[in-house]
């Protein structure tokens, strides 16, 4: 398992919306297993990518965990960074 974190300006329940575009159904194709305003969790390919936005009005952190998911992850980093 790997972790990542990043600051974004996005609103918590923005970054999730953004983090399920990216990795769900309509994205990478991940089944979102749960899903909540601060934090969602997907599953497939053998691996898993967690993801929990919390902060402020004017800055959101984004902690990622993952297996397998590792380069799809960078790149949303990149994305919300």
């Amino acid at each position: 398992m790997t972790a990542y974190s990043v600051e974004t300006k996005q609103s918590p329940e923005e970054a999730i919306k953004t983090a399920v575009a990216y990795f769900g159904e309509g994205g990478l194709g991940l089944k979102a297993e749960e899903q909540g305003p601060c934090c969602t969790y997907f599953e497939g390919g053998g691996g898993f990518v967690r993801i929990t936005a919390s902060g402020g009005e004017k800055q959101t952190t984004v902690d990622l965990e993952t297996r397998e998911w590792d380069y799809h992850v960078k790149q949303f980093v990149h994305k919300i960074g």
